[in-house]
């Protein structure tokens, strides 16, 4: 399943970005550290590099991440030109408290009267930007909700005097490229839910910690023989161990899925990464590599009618 979610108001804020990122220091980009790749939105990138803006990445979430895998996401962003990983959560006050001691550290010729520190916080949805935002102004300025895709405009805001943040409405982009990506996000619930099927992401979830974390999914709901289970029976044991049914006795496919999907979303499975940079890696190279096959296949059914459409030509 590939799954894609661009509403206009999307690209109404990218507009919006591009014209302000001209006036701003330094971006702050906010990604969920259980998939922070999958969660960087390639035009954030396209935009703090046309401008040569540094970014501090903050790796969100991180007491629902692996820690391991936490680890290893910092040190390849910090290995990036211009770019400053930081991994938080926005339940720790001392971890917000240092965002701004960082993002001076990015812009040392900005912060004073003359000279205030503009920044531009950015994310797609629902990865806490806007918790974060409230928590650094120490006062509710945006909205929060579970849904993605809350806030939809644009605002600028004074953390002092010197310094000055520009919020932006969570933004995807208008194609995602891996279907693995799609799907990632659709489970940590980054994408409106009218933009899937949620019996199927439950299902991709699944397999992905059959693979990582059997473990977990025993501990939780005390599976037997968890190396005999594929991905759908993970859902339909989820069901069967919560007592999900529908009228007439059959298994509620449908709650038992949403269930799991909120385990995981919630923290309740445990800390659990979806990708590190290896794992990214691996899937990079295979996606390259199927879309060179599709390539090649296309090109050899043209080269064929071509050659059907000359021997054609010949023959009359």
């Amino acid at each position: 399943m590939s799954i894609q979610w661009y509403p206009g108001h999307m690209n109404a804020a990218k507009k919006k970005a591009a014209e302000q990122m001209e006036n701003i220091d330094l971006v702050i980009e906010v990604v969920d550290a259980r998939l922070p790749e999958a969660s960087t939105n390639p035009m954030v990138e396209e935009l703090r590099k046309f401008r040569q803006r540094p970014c501090l990445k903050i790796l969100n979430k991180i007491d629902l991440a692996d820690p391991a895998a936490t680890s290893a996401w910092s040190a390849y962003y910090n290995a990036q030109e211009g770019v400053t990983a930081y991994a938080m959560t926005t339940k720790k006050p001392g971890d917000v408290a240092r965002i701004l001691d960082l993002a001076k550290q990015l812009a040392p010729h900005r912060g004073v009267p003359t000279k205030p520190l503009r920044m531009m916080i950015m994310g797609i949805p629902n990865v806490g930007k806007s918790t974060l935002m409230n928590a650094l102004l120490k006062k509710r300025v945006a909205k929060v909700g579970d849904e993605p895709a809350v806030t939809k405009a644009q605002q600028k805001l004074y953390l002092d005097k010197n310094t000055v943040l520009v919020d932006t409405p969570g933004m995807l982009w208008p194609k995602i490229e891996l279907p693995s990506d799609g799907l990632m996000l659709a489970a940590s619930h980054a994408i409106g839910t009218n933009a899937l099927i949620e019996e199927e992401v439950a299902e991709f979830l699944a397999g992905e910690l059959l693979v990582s974390y059997p473990e977990l999914l025993v501990a939780r709901y005390g599976f037997k023989e968890i190396d005999r289970m594929d991905a759908i029976g993970v859902v339909e044991g989820v069901g069967i161990k919560r007592g999900f049914r529908q009228k007439g006795g059959d298994l509620d496919y449908e709650k038992a899925a949403h269930t799991f999907l909120g385990d995981y979303r919630s923290g309740a499975l445990g800390r659990i990464s979806l990708e590190t940079p290896q794992t990214r890696a691996v899937r990079l190279a295979a996606h390259a590599e199927a879309v060179a096959q599709k390539a090649a296949e296309k090109a050899a059914i043209a080269a064929e009618k071509a050659r059907a459409a000359a021997n054609g030509k010949r023959g009359t």
